[in-house]
């Protein structure tokens, strides 16, 4: 049930955005234990003036492949998934698209089930909810 917001340069190539979505939706899966076919991503890319970062934040090296990952989920993970899942996803974008995990950033927000509807005007897990989330 995440929703996914990628944030990119638009001088990322179409090819190494596929791979950018692919790395944080496998990434999910074996970290999050969202169950297959809950994929829903928005891939934005920006001009080089709409996507700011300073460079040096937090003692990283930034550079133009910054981008950033907002992800929107239910809340009920433990701190210990939830680094699990920021290790997993540098690691497959390093990995795969070649970004330095100094380029990643995340951000996690959560709500609850009454927060998603999936369409028909209905919030589809208040009706039938689904599994609890794995604590560990």
């Amino acid at each position: 049930m995440p929703l996914v917001r990628i944030s990119v340069s638009n001088t990322v190539s179409a090819e190494r955005r596929k791979q950018i979505a692919d790395s944080i939706y496998d990434a999910m899966r074996s970290t999050l234990s969202i169950p297959e076919g809950d994929r829903f991503v928005v891939l934005t890319a920006h001009a080089q003036d709409e996507l700011i970062a300073d460079p040096h934040f937090m003692k990283m090296q930034r550079t133009n492949d910054f981008l950033i990952v907002h992800v929107t989920l239910r809340k009920g993970r433990s701190t210990e998934i939830k680094q699990s899942f920021y290790k997993q996803v540098a690691q497959l974008l390093n990995e795969r698209a070649n970004v330095d995990p100094d380029n990643v950033m995340i951000v996690l927000s959560e709500n609850g089930l009454d927060d998603w509807s999936f369409g028909q005007g209905e919030a589809q897990y208040v009706l039938n909810p689904p599994a609890p989330i794995p604590s560990a």
